[in-house]
């Protein structure tokens, strides 16, 4: 399961609460270290390596904001989930402004929480690929060197591409045979993910599906409402 081992530091100073939600995560796969206060939550930080923090707001010693700007003075991209008690706009704001991903208020569903914390760990990994130093890729009968912005069909002349275009194709390339999410493209590459910008990309995909046309085997996918794929046929044709 893909949640298996990802580690989650939980920090939640109500006992019997936070015993049952460290269970309840450990029994969809997360491995969870349970902090009862925000400076044993800080400890216990340095000392691991986490995937996702799940802060308390309201906690004696240290509070969940404070804890959170701790943690994010050592790791910037960490994930943080708060949870509060009061669904004040102010904290809400404060939370966000401190580095938060994502809010919930008590009591909450738990499946809910689960789905974010799937989405959030997901949303990192693939982050985290696209910010690769992978430069060079074998597409089918196609070469691309995305550092010179060119792309080889056999032994033909390559074809320069334009920034965007490159900058597509390598992402897309990165997600072999796999789902871009179209955000992904949208933000890293347009840095915006609006009506316009999402036309503008349709236009790119365009593009590149005629450079690549050379090939049968190679083809860009859309998934409707999700993204696109860049299928190389024989590969998964085994």
């Amino acid at each position: 399961m893909e949640t298996e081992n990802k580690k989650i530091l939980l920090v939640e100073d109500d006992p019997n609460f936070g015993t049952i939600l460290r269970d309840y995560l450990a029994m969809n796969d997360y491995n969870v270290t349970h902090a009862k206060n925000g400076m044993e939550g800080f400890e216990k930080f340095k000392k691991g390596d986490y995937d996702l923090c799940i802060l308390d707001v309201m906690m004696p010693y240290k509070d969940g904001f404070t804890l959170a700007k701790e943690i994010r003075e050592k790791n910037k991209d960490v994930p943080i989930i708060f949870l509060t008690a009061k669904a004040l706009k102010e904290d809400v704001l404060k939370g966000y402004k401190v580095g938060a991903d994502d809010y919930l208020n008590k009591p909450f569903d738990s499946e809910v929480l689960l789905m974010k914390i799937k989405a959030i760990i997901q949303r990192k990994a693939t982050d985290t690929l696209a910010d690769s130093k992978e430069y060079e890729f074998e597409i089918g009968n196609f070469f691309l060197n995305s550092r010179l912005r060119f792309l080889t069909y056999n032994k033909e002349n390559p074809v320069k591409l334009s920034p965007k275009e490159n900058d597509l194709l390598r992402l897309l390339a990165l997600h072999k045979n796999d789902l871009m999410p179209r955000e992904l493209a949208l933000t890293k590459i347009w840095r915006d993910d609006n009506y316009f910008t999402s036309r503008s990309m349709d236009v790119y995909i365009a593009k590149l599906r005629k450079y690549l046309s050379k090939d049968d085997e190679v083809e860009i996918v859309n998934i409707h409402g999700e993204g696109f794929r860049l299928v190389i046929k024989n590969e998964v044709d085994h």
